[in-house]
């Protein structure tokens, strides 16, 4: 990977023998291993069996999720909040899990949509809740830096799976929680 990133800065005009460049190459391969290290994880290995048994029918909800990711067709980042919310059908899940999942997703080449997608159903695969709702805000740095070049907008997704799809005053009181 090293070698093909010297080949990019010299076919950008760069001189890769400068000081300030030399060790470039190692850097943003190493960069680029740790921004895409999703691929490399499993849902179960992260989730490790921590579940517990619970009766509550309330929403859990873990909201203001950092998240940071490369968009698959520039590949420059975007970045922003997540939010998270299920209703157990018997079991909850620990609540760091919940990040844990956000990162395994995000830290691969995305289109935000997909991504948001990714996070809900996981969690109706591991938990098999009542609903799941996942909300996504984020900024993308290809509309800010390319393209239309627009610096204040945001983008927001959302996914909601089981009875935050059915039921609109569930869905109606996640959307409340999280503004």
């Amino acid at each position: 990977m090293e070698n093909l990133i010297q080949k990019l800065l010299i076919e950008l005009g760069e001189d890769t023998t400068r000081e300030g460049l030399q060790k470039t190459p190692g850097r943003v391969a190493k960069s680029l291993k740790i921004l895409t290290e999703g691929y490399h994880q499993d849902l179960h290995k992260i989730v490790n069996d921590a579940f517990f048994e619970h009766s509550s029918q309330d929403i859990i909800l873990v909201k203001d999720i950092d998240l940071f990711s490369l968009c698959e067709h520039h590949m420059l980042p975007f970045y922003g909040k997540c939010h998270v919310a299920y209703i157990p059908q018997g079991k909850i899940i620990g609540l760091s899990k919940m990040p844990r999942i956000v990162n395994m997703f995000s830290r691969r080449l995305q289109v935000q949509e997909r991504l948001t997608k990714q996070i809900s159903e996981a969690l109706m695969e591991i938990l098999r809740p009542q609903g799941v709702g996942v909300v996504i805000e984020a900024e993308h740095l290809c509309m800010k830096m390319r393209g239309v070049e627009k610096q204040n907008s945001k983008a927001i997704t959302s996914s909601m799976l089981g009875i935050f799809h059915s039921e609109s005053t569930l869905r109606q009181e996640f959307l409340n929680l999280i503004h």
